[in-house]
This record gives C-alpha cells, sequence and structure tokens, in this order.
C-alpha cells in the first residue's frame, strides 16, 4: 500500500474529544501506511498535556507560536510547514484551523479534508470564527462531521452535500476499566465527600451554554443524589452562582479539569448530558464503554448512537422535570439500567472502537487521493 503523509492542524492543550480521537487515528493508522504529523498553535507555552501525550506515543508534533489571538505568524508558519513536509492530505480541526488554512492559501496547494465538530456558544471571537467557516469550508475536498444535524446545518452554509461524510466518534471498549476499581471508587467518594450509599449522578463536558448545566441543576431539586460535574470552561461563574441560589452547594461537587474522567465514571450511578445542542459527544462514548446508564438529551447525534428505551434514556432538552424523572426512573430501578448499560455496551463493540473508525477516515484518505 502507497505510504500517505497526513499533515493534522488542531489548537488543542488537553485531552479533549477531537484530540483523543486524533491520537488514536495516528497511532493506528501506521498500519495502514499513513504517517500522521501535527501542527499545533501553542500560546505561551513549551509544551502542553496534549504536546506530550503525542510525542510520548511516537506522533511528530510541529508547534508554530502565535502571539495572540489575531496573530498572523500562524499563517507563514503554517505555510512553511507544509511545503517542508509536503502532505499528500492536510486535515484541520475547528473553525480556527479552518481558516488559518484557508488565509494561508493551502486549500490551493493540497487536498484539505476539514473536520467539523460542531460549534460552542461562548466568547464574542469564536462567534466570529464560526460565521467565518461558512467561508472556509466550502473550499476543502471533504468535510467530515459527526452527526446528521451537522451535516443539515453544513449543506445550508452552502457546502455541497457529496463532500460531506458522517464519522462518529470512537472509544475503546476496555477504556477506563483499570480506573474502576472498588477501592478507587471507595477512595475517591470520601475524598469528594459522598456517603457510599448517595448515588452519584455524573456530568463531563465543558462548562459552556450548550451544554445546558443550569437544567441539569434544576432537575436536582427533585432528587436525593449527589452529582459531579466534570470539567472546566466560561459558564463556572454562573453555574456556581445558580448552585448558590437553589441552595445545592452540598448536593454538587465541581471537579474543574482533571487529566481523564475515567476514575469518576467508577463512582457513578448515572450519566448525565443535557445539552442543547451535540455532535457526537464523547461523554455519551465514555458512559457507554464504562457500562454506567445513561440519560441524554435527544439532540444531534446523540439518537444516532443510543435508542430510546433499549440502550439509553433520550430526553426533550430544556425540561428540568422531564430529566429529572428520567434519572429517577433509573435510579429506581436498578434492572432498567443495568439491561440499558449492557446494551450501550454492546453498542460500543459493534460500532465505536478506534479501529472501525480508523479503518473508516483510512478508507476516505484513499479516496481523496485517488
Amino acid at each position: 500500500m502507497k505510504p500517505l503523509r497526513l499533515l493534522a492542524v488542531v489548537e488543542a492543550r488537553t485531552l479533549t474529544g477531537p484530540a483523543k480521537n486524533l491520537l488514536e487515528f495516528a497511532g493506528l493508522a501506521k498500519s495502514e501506511g499513513i504517517e500522521t504529523h501535527i501542527a499545533t498553535f501553542p500560546r505561551g507555552e513549551h509544551s502542553n498535556l496534549f504536546i506530550e501525550t503525542a510525542r510520548a506515543q511516537g506522533t511528530p508534533v510541529h508547534t508554530i507560536p502565535e502571539r495572540g489571538r489575531f496573530d498572523r505568524t500562524p499563517l507563514r508558519g503554517l505555510a512553511a510547514l507544509a511545503a517542508e513536509l509536503k502532505p499528500g492530505i492536510v486535515q484541520t480541526h475547528a473553525v480556527k484551523s479552518h481558516f488559518l488554512l484557508r488565509m494561508a492559501g493551502l486549500a490551493r496547494q493540497h487536498r484539505w479534508v476539514a473536520f467539523h465538530h460542531g460549534y460552542t456558544w461562548p466568547e464574542w471571537w469564536v462567534h466570529f470564527y464560526n460565521q467565518l467557516d461558512r467561508w472556509s469550508l466550502r473550499a476543502a475536498v471533504k468535510v467530515l462531521t459527526v452527526s446528521g444535524p451537522f451535516r443539515t446545518e453544513l449543506i445550508e452554509k452552502g457546502v455541497p452535500p457529496e463532500r460531506i461524510e458522517i464519522v462518529h466518534n470512537a472509544i475503546r471498549p476496555d477504556w477506563g476499566k483499570d480506573a474502576r476499581t472498588p477501592d478507587e471508587a471507595a477512595a475517591l467518594r470520601s475524598a469528594l465527600g459522598i456517603p457510599k450509599d448517595r448515588p452519584v449522578i455524573l456530568s463531563v463536558g465543558r462548562l459552556s451554554a450548550e451544554k445546558d448545566h443550569r437544567t441539569l441543576l434544576e432537575s436536582m431539586r427533585c432528587l436525593e443524589a449527589h452529582l459531579v460535574v466534570v470539567g472546566e470552561g466560561p459558564e463556572r461563574a454562573r453555574i456556581e452562582e445558580r448552585i448558590r441560589v437553589l441552595d445545592l452547594g452540598r448536593s454538587v461537587t465541581l471537579t474543574g479539569q482533571q487529566p481523564s474522567a475515567e476514575p469518576y465514571y467508577g463512582i457513578a450511578d448515572i450519566a448525565v448530558l443535557s445539552s442543547r445542542t451535540e455532535g457526537s459527544p464523547n461523554a455519551l462514548l465514555e458512559a457507554m464503554a464504562a457500562g454506567v446508564p445513561v440519560v441524554a438529551t435527544a439532540v444531534g447525534g446523540v439518537p444516532e448512537m443510543v435508542s430510546d428505551g433499549e440502550s439509553a434514556l433520550l430526553v426533550e432538552p430544556g425540561n428540568a422535570q422531564v430529566l429529572a424523572e428520567a434519572i429517577a426512573r433509573l435510579l429506581q430501578n436498578r434492572e432498567v439500567a443495568h439491561r440499558l448499560a449492557d446494551r450501550a455496551q454492546s453498542l460500543v463493540r459493534e460500532r465505536h472502537t478506534p479501529d472501525v473508525r480508523m479503518r473508516r477516515l483510512a478508507g476516505i484518505y484513499r479516496g481523496v487521493m485517488g
């Protein structure tokens, strides 16, 4: 098989969902003759968790420093790196990388595959980049997105339908197995001050508006349980204020950003996704792999990954009462909870392993090169 050099352009500091999937692919794709190089843009730092993890697994990382949010230096650095590496395909992840690649003129010189992970709703400058995506993505040879609704959104932005492919995220079927021991679970419960007989509801994800932690907190008023929220983001102050207003201080723990959420699934009775929009959520895949029953909003790619009443309970977004009732149902009926979790674990093995995803992407890349 003819070797293929791939240059992946991504802005990542930690092991976010897209970063994890990229590194999994880079490691596995070597068997398909695909050599992955990563370009990233550290600001004010020589290294970070993402860079260290990539290099530890043997994936070359090229850092292109930037001085500020709208610094033009990365344009020249990216163009120079592409000229040096001469990749067969350049892939980009998220709106800023899309914009930089097109601004650098690389869409005219290289086969460009863009990964569309959806849009977050934080600061004004992210909204600015989101709007620029309408211009950027039309030049890509392929746009890979993670759900049917996102595909529809891309078509509305002017991306030709025949260029769009849906590729769900992936996770190892044994993810978190070593971290979920009874001793570790007991130690973590103790460290968090959660009594051993109190049910734990787990929410993992960025603290941003689209994750709708407000509705999740409202649902907690009806439940005799402890909520653990793993993640960090721009909504933290508002979430903390809402916890205070609802007098939930003794029933909610915000852990902040963690190197891995694996230990937290070891103490979870239910995993909840309360989002108003989603793509192919890694938090859902984590819960499925970990064998934790899921209550999730039926948004984005969630209904493409799990089915209501078969492998999860799906509810409408923004409704705290309905969300609380679904959580209470699984807390009270452990037989149903175990049945949903078992089926979800089977789906991971059947459809969502890194190897399945790698082979799908390798086929797309070979097709682009062909």
